[in-house]
């Protein structure tokens, strides 16, 4: 019996025992006579039960979360590790549900999956990244290369293969507009300044805004060869301090959203063949940049962003 329960029954004892008198003992142990009665006729009916401590929650509650809302954000949290904000966009965006942040944070805790993984946990603002934005796009061009672990043949068509089955590599090239977050990927089999200089002419064809500076970290595909070809294209190629990957921000945590929400989710799509890693890749690609709201730019799209960009210019001019 809870303490709660034992409580009550003392009361009742009280005045069967001891007082006598209903008013005397409400008065003695401070509660109202409208209580005493209850507990009194629960206890005549139930027993012992009868005067345990009952929830106070609503039979009905007709402006609860409906269940297919709460199975979506369980979906996005489970399968992508969205935040509330980002939950809350989705749903208004693709699925035309009002729900305030607050309201998905709040689901989440009552459903222990409020807690995010350690590398997203609370920082102390002197250690947090300062983030920054440039207002123009092109004016300032994140690329960098991401390693990917490829799948081979026989595991794709479900055949078990033996440890070292794998038959190549690839390496992911991707470039990202700072002001826009819009994005080129490639996916190349080797690494060296030869494909560096290939994405580069890629990206250069698939931007629909004029490039004024390139920036990479110090790795060796970004030497002389590719650093003079960026030059005589008429771009500033522009080196981040060695070990500060963090100045390389949002590209590297582009390579973060991929491997959450694109190689995660692939079930053994990707195969060990370039092509149809780079068709896989090109939809991820267009996806990104023409449908996924982004939490940095409001919920935008990049698509969304340069439009945006481009009309406030075209205003000011």
């Amino acid at each position: 019996m809870d303490r709660q329960a034992r409580r009550r029954l003392a009361v009742l004892r009280h005045v069967e025992e001891v007082s006598g008198n209903v008013a005397m003992t409400c008065r003695y142990f401070g509660i109202s006579r409208q209580a005493y009665y209850t507990w009194l006729r629960r206890y005549e009916t139930e027993g012992v039960d009868g005067p345990r401590e009952r929830s106070t929650r609503p039979r009905t509650s007709p402006n609860a979360t409906r269940a297919e809302v709460i199975e979506k954000i369980v979906h996005l949290r489970k399968n992508y590790h969205f935040g509330p904000q980002k939950i809350q966009m989705y749903l208004r965006r693709y699925h035309d549900i009002p729900i305030s942040t607050s309201g998905v944070w709040r689901i989440l805790h009552r459903l222990d999956m409020g807690q995010l993984p350690a590398s997203q946990r609370y920082k102390r603002h002197d250690r947090r990244w300062k983030r920054y934005e440039k207002q123009r796009p092109g004016h300032h061009v994140q690329v960098d290369v991401k390693f990917v672990e490829p799948l081979p043949k026989a595991a794709a068509a479900g055949v078990p293969i033996k440890t070292g089955g794998r038959s190549g590599k690839f390496y992911q090239y991707t470039a990202i507009d700072d002001c826009t977050r819009l994005r080129v990927l490639k996916i190349y089999p080797r690494n060296n300044q030869k494909t560096a200089i290939q994405f580069l002419d890629y990206l250069l064809s698939q931007l629909p805004f004029a490039v004024e500076t390139i920036q990479t970290d110090n790795g060796a595909e970004f030497q002389s060869a590719f650093h003079w070809h960026v030059l005589d294209k008429g771009i500033e190629h522009r080196y981040i301090k060695p070990r500060t990957p963090r100045l390389n921000g949002k590209v590297e945590r582009s390579h973060r959203i991929d491997a959450e929400e694109f190689y995660r989710l692939l079930d053994g799509a990707v195969i060990d063949d370039t092509n149809i890693f780079n068709a896989k890749l090109k939809e991820w690609q267009d996806y990104y940049n023409f449908d996924r709201p982004h939490g940095g730019p409001d919920g935008q799209t990049p698509y969304e962003r340069l439009r945006q960009k481009t009309q406030t210019e075209a205003s000011a001019t």
